[in-house]
This record gives C-alpha cells, sequence and structure tokens, in this order.
C-alpha cells in the first residue's frame, strides 16, 4: 500500500491549517468534531484533541483541517504535528470509522435560464455559502470542493455561488439543452451526500470590495457611499435574481466616473453590460443628480 504524505496548507482563516494527503482518509462525507466526545468515531481526531492547543478537527476526503487555541503559532508546532500524521496513517491508523453510509439529505435543485445564454443558474432549497464566492478556474476553487467537482466538466468555464444558488458558465462547445441535466445532478447529489461546498477557512475572492462592507467605511467619501447604498437597495437584489452580482469598484469625483464591476451571470453577457450600464447611470442621475456622470461596467 503507497504511504501517506502530509503537505500543509495555509488558509485564509490565521486559526486554520489544511493537512493534506495523497490518498483519500475518508470515503462518505464531511466530519467536524468539536471536542474529545464528539470524535468517539474518530480514532485519529481522539488523538488530536490530547494535543492541547486543537480546538476542532475536520477530516474531509484527502484533507485534515486543524483550528488551534490562541495559546500557541502554528509556526511553532505544524511540522510536529504533520510528522504525527504521517506516523499515525501509515501505523495503519483509521481516520474515522465511517460504518453504514448515513442517509441521504433531501435536497432539491432546479435550474434557471439567466439573460447570459452562457450562465444556467442552479437553485438549492438550502443555503450553499454565507456570501459571494467566484472561481475563474479550478485553481481560485482550491477551497470549495463543489466548485473543483464543476471544474472536471470539460465546458465548465466558471463557477459563482451567492447564498442558495450556483451560476455556472460554460464554454461554447457545449450546448445547455444538452449538459443542464448532467450539472443539475452532479450538484444534487453532492449535496445529498453530504458534499462540503467550501472547506473551513475559504473567504470570498475578492475582485472588487464588498458593497456592505464598503457602505459602512467611514474612510470613503460620501458620494461614494451613496452610490454603494444605491447599489445595495435597488440594483444588486435585480441581478442575483438573475444569477449575477454587481460591485463597486471606485468614483472619481473630478470625471465624475463610477466604475462598477459585474459577476456572475453579467459577466460577459451580451446585453447585460450596456443594460446594466445604461440602468443604473440613469437611476444614479434620476437619483443623485449632476454628482453622477458616466457608468463604467467592467465584467469580472
Amino acid at each position: 500500500m503507497e504511504e501517506y504524505v502530509i503537505t500543509v496548507r495555509e488558509t485564509n482563516h490565521p486559526a486554520i491549517l489544511k493537512f493534506e494527503a495523497n490518498q483519500p482518509l475518508v470515503h462518505q462525507g464531511n466530519y467536524e468534531f468539536k471536542n474529545i466526545d464528539e470524535a468517539k468515531d474518530s480514532p485519529l481526531a481522539q488523538q488530536l484533541f490530547h494535543l492541547p492547543f486543537v480546538k476542532t478537527v475536520y477530516v474531509s476526503g484527502d484533507f485534515i483541517a486543524l483550528e488551534r487555541f490562541d495559546i500557541v503559532s502554528w509556526e511553532d508546532v505544524r511540522d510536529a504535528v504533520a510528522q504525527q500524521l504521517v506516523e499515525y496513517l501509515n501505523a495503519g491508523g483509521v481516520a474515522v470509522h465511517e460504518g453504514k453510509k448515513q442517509p441521504r439529505e433531501a435536497v432539491t435543485v432546479y435550474a434557471e435560464v439567466t439573460p447570459n445564454p452562457a450562465v444556467m443558474k442552479f437553485v438549492a432549497n438550502k443555503k450553499l455559502v454565507p456570501s459571494v464566492y467566484e472561481f475563474k478556474n479550478i485553481d481560485e476553487a482550491k477551497d470549495s470542493p463543489l466548485a473543483r467537482k464543476l471544474f472536471e466538466l470539460p465546458f465548465v468555464r466558471e463557477v459563482f455561488m451567492d447564498l442558495n444558488y450556483i451560476s455556472v458558465s460554460k464554454y461554447e462547445v457545449a450546448d445547455w439543452n444538452e449538459v443542464t441535466m448532467e450539472v443539475r445532478e452532479m450538484i444534487r447529489d453532492f449535496l445529498a451526500d453530504g458534499g462540503q461546498v467550501l472547506a473551513p477557512g475559504a473567504v470570498p475572492a475578492k475582485r472588487g470590495e464588498d458593497t456592505v462592507s464598503m457602505a459602512a467605511n467611514p474612510n470613503l467619501d460620501p458620494t461614494s457611499q451613496e452610490i454603494i447604498s444605491i447599489l445595495n437597495e435597488y440594483v444588486k437584489p435585480a441581478v442575483a435574481s438573475d444569477g449575477g452580482n454587481i460591485v463597486f469598484q471606485s468614483y472619481d469625483p473630478d470625471s465624475k466616473e463610477v466604475h462598477v464591476i459585474l459577476q456572475g451571470a453579467c459577466s460577459g453577457c451580451p446585453s447585460s453590460t450596456f443594460t446594466l450600464k445604461n440602468g443604473i447611470q440613469t437611476m444614479l442621475q434620476n437619483m443623485m443628480g449632476e454628482k453622477v456622470g458616466e457608468v463604467v461596467a467592467v465584467n469580472g
């Protein structure tokens, strides 16, 4: 049997570190343990909880993620933990006693067309992500097992996630009439089997600042804050219903230009750049008068 090799990966959460194995550790789902009592079916997690700095243990697919207490720095203990994992696994230690496969979760996923012919929106009956996540390629999707699985389909170009839906952008080689069912069933089966949409510590990849947080930024000028408030209230809900998103990028008080970024189904849409640009421009000019000149929309 091939020996286990552990690779340490940092995450965007400073308290969480990933230890990736070169072969699967579990096969039937994802596991999270908050203490040694919860870890009764995981000999590996029980052993890890004997380390005083381990707060939470996640086991999923081919990796283990550990969240630490603040009593130590990962730099001081990461190599020792990795070595302990290697020795445990190569000695035949079990990550999780999975036993019988858990019943599948009742999940429904339906497909919606969007104004962008290259993008289909897949809506689930449950919350999938806490905020907007956009993946342009499989490398950007390293912290999203579901997005990585979608990128295994040769026709998938980009993946966009927001709350309870996923917008999938395809290459022209495929026809949605032929592949929609395949994508829908892949997403549904992944969720029903308890698949992990996002890995622990994953954060949105920002191509512009989040408009909600920016609205409360005291360092922004009043005009920018007003623009952001209007986008949040009047524009974002409308574009979200079409599987897209709009992000405020900047405002130039000299030229009065407003720059926004289009994401998801809006990005690359033959009509959305023109329609949204002019629609937003007209709305902002009507509501803010001469403060706003031109709106420049850029595909994310």
